[in-house]
């Protein structure tokens, strides 16, 4: 894999060769600051703070990237329902944390080689876990499926929950408060979280995270830029091959 990573870099040449061409590139040059929207509310990829400081594996490759670009590190904080508008908008040049590839998000903006896939899955309460190993056993009357609005947690709910009371929950961070104090029963989201609330909630448990009802790709969110998507594919493959990477990764996900 590792000879691929010169003939991939090469391919890139041409484009990187014209990034005065590109709009992100120019900005980011002028002002000397790369922005970075993050959510802070999804782990392992980005939490905030109380101090208003964030954390989390694409807090530490948003580090990286500003490292590689020469410039200053600017977090944006977007949030789910407004994660494409404040792109078009021009807010930040790059997204990052946790952000799954969709068609319809694709029709607005590119994304970057993914970075890893995982798929929906439920977390529930620990002694309820094996009543809602199913989208059956979940979507019954009488079960409430509590989700965080704007993303593709809620789309997938709306998708896929007729029986059962669908509640949205405006804060993402403090969702799993409610399953644990008993006022929803089960919440779908990408397995990889269910791992993390799972060791953060004693009384929590992932269900089958390791064979998610879906299977979809993360990868940054960028504008219709191909020149900046061309040096951001570039910095992803250089951290592949160079292992820091997967030294990030192996620090945040489990």
């Amino acid at each position: 894999m590792r000879r691929l990573i010169p003939l991939f870099l090469a391919l890139l040449l041409p484009l990187l060769a014209h990034a005065g061409e590109s709009p992100v590139l120019s900005r980011i040059e002028a002002s000397g600051e790369v922005r970075v929207g993050l959510t802070g509310d999804y782990k392992p990829f980005s939490w905030e703070e109380p101090e208003g400081r964030f954390e989390g594996l694409d807090a530490d490759m948003a580090s990286a990237l500003a490292d590689e670009l020469g410039v200053r590190l600017v977090i944006v904080k977007t949030s789910w329902p407004t994660l494409m508008e404040d792109l078009k908008a021009g807010k930040y040049d790059i997204g990052m944390g946790g952000i799954t590839v969709t068609d319809e998000r694709k029709e607005h903006a590119l994304f970057s080689t993914p970075l890893l896939t995982d798929g929906k899955a439920p977390i529930a309460r620990c002694e309820d876990a094996s009543r809602f190993e199913t989208l059956d056993g979940i979507d019954r009357e009488g079960v409430t499926v509590i989700v965080n609005p704007g993303g593709t947690n809620e789309a997938f709910a709306r998708a896929n929950i007729r029986k059962a009371t669908l509640v949205l929950h405006k804060d993402n961070a403090s969702v799993f408060e409610e399953i644990a104090a008993g006022r929803a029963d089960v919440m779908i989201t990408d397995a990889i979280e269910t791992r993390i609330v799972a060791r953060d909630f004693p009384t929590l448990c992932a269900t089958n995270p390791d064979a998610p009802f879906t299977q979809s790709q993360k990868a940054y969110l960028l504008p219709q830029d191909e020149a900046w998507k061309a040096r951001i594919d570039a910095w992803l493959a250089d951290m592949e091959a160079s292992g820091k990477k997967e030294v990030l990764f192996s620090r945040w996900v489990e």
